[in-house]
Formats: structure tokens, C-alpha cells, sequence
């Protein structure tokens, strides 16, 4: 509230403040700082990869729900297996395995890759009997 200059109180600035006005927001992202190199998405990860998800690029209703699976901006997310065609795919996030369609995938964006390590070849030819 503010006062006149002859000591008449004035009623709030915005008409409108009150319960509604102080409830709590949901932040989609973490950082609003735009990185000199473009984000990856969920898509670009390979099996086994690991990175750090940055943002959910998806209207409010479905970013609510994909944060209460657990895709949380700064959470660590790790590719799985997908189906043939690769549509839909599994990425592992806080403990549970959750499979995304390509489309949605491709909306949450990630940065930190961590790829996964190849695997050993051995050098020596297998005989099959």
C-alpha cells in the first residue's frame, strides 16, 4: 500500500493480488543462459548413453506430467532399448525405466553427453562347429 502526500492510504496496486495471485509456479527450466553450442535432445542419445537434461520444450500439461515420471531439468537420463523402427524408446531416469515416443523425445533437451564405452572385440576369430 502507498501513502498520498497528505496521508491517505491508497488500495493495492494490482487488483487482482491476492490467493490466486501467490500460489506457486511450476519452473520448466532450469536456465534460461542460452550455451554457445545448440542442445541435443533425448533422440540424438544412443544406447547406453548418459546426459543431463536441460529443458522440456512441450506445453505446460505435458511437461507437469513428464516431471512427475521423473524428467526433472538437471536429472540424469540414460538411453535404452527401443522398439523396431525405434519408435517408441526406453530411457532410464531416476531409477525407472519409461519409454517416449520419438516426437516427445525430441522435445526434451539435453547437454553433458556421456557415451556409453564400446564394447571389447576380441581379436581372436571365433570357430563355430
Amino acid at each position: 500500500m502507498t501513502k498520498k502526500k497528505h496521508g491517505k492510504r491508497l488500495g493495492h496496486l494490482d487488483k487482482d493480488f491476492g490467493l490466486d495471485h501467490t500460489e506457486t509456479m511450476l519452473q520448466l527450466s532450469g536456465n534460461n543462459i542460452q550455451g554457445e553450442t545448440p542442445l541435443a535432445s533425448l533422440v540424438d542419445l544412443r544406447k547406453g548413453d548418459a546426459a543431463i537434461l536441460d529443458r522440456i520444450d512441450l506445453p505446460t500439461e505435458d511437461a507437469r506430467r513428464l516431471m512427475e515420471l521423473g524428467f526433472v531439468p538437471g536429472i540424469r537420463v540414460t538411453a535404452g532399448l527401443s522398439a523396431p523402427g525405434g519408435d517408441p524408446r526406453v530411457f532410464q531416469v531416476d531409477g525407472s525405466e519409461i519409454a517416449l515416443r520419438r516426437d516427445t523425445a525430441r522435445r526434451l533437451k539435453v547437454r553433458g553427453f556421456e557415451h556409453s564405452k564400446p564394447r571389447k572385440v576380441s581379436k581372436t576369430p571365433r570357430i563355430i562347429t
